[in-house]
């Protein structure tokens, strides 16, 4: 059974297409907003403090190294959890109010220091946490920068 292929352009079908002729062809269309604003309001302050929970654990397994859970261990978990959703709720609201370059090098300083802090809990040496930070934290620029500048313009308008 022979079809027929498809036609550039739009429909194979004969016939106008008055959705696709009235659409100017530059125009880049948004995605459909699944969620409401409610929905993004909660996830606004549920995902930095979901990730700080995660990351007040990790630090707090590092500290302690295998060994007991002690009281001092939860404390220093809990405070490095609310201390990491705290800054990552300032970010978000901060950050994309800023230049390209500036937005990128908040956000690189904050995983700079987050991991530099995390791997410090391991034992290394002060030297080591330093220089591992810096190499997660250039790489963090690169990617950043790369990602606002592809899709931000000069004034920090999104244009994708």
């Amino acid at each position: 059974m022979a079809q027929a292929a498809p036609a550039p352009g739009g429909m194979s079908r004969p016939g106008r297409t008055p959705a696709v002729e009235g659409r100017p062809s530059d125009a880049r269309s948004r995605p459909p907003d699944v969620f409401d604003a409610r929905t993004h309001a909660m996830a606004r302050l549920a995902v930095p403090v979901a990730l700080g929970l995660v990351y007040g654990y990790w630090v707090a397994a590092n500290s302690r190294s295998g060994g007991p859970i002690t009281g001092w261990n939860l404390l220093l978990g809990f405070v490095s959890a609310l201390v990491f959703a705290v800054v990552c709720m300032a970010l978000l609201a901060v950050a994309p109010r800023m230049p390209r370059e500036v937005h990128a090098l908040l956000w690189t300083g904050f995983v700079g220091c987050a991991f530099g802090f995390l791997y410090s809990q391991t034992g290394a040496s002060i030297l080591r946490s330093v220089l591992m930070s810096l190499a997660v934290s250039a790489v963090t620029f690169a990617v950043f920068f790369y990602r606002y500048y592809t899709r931000e313009d000069a004034f920090g308008r999104r244009i994708r």
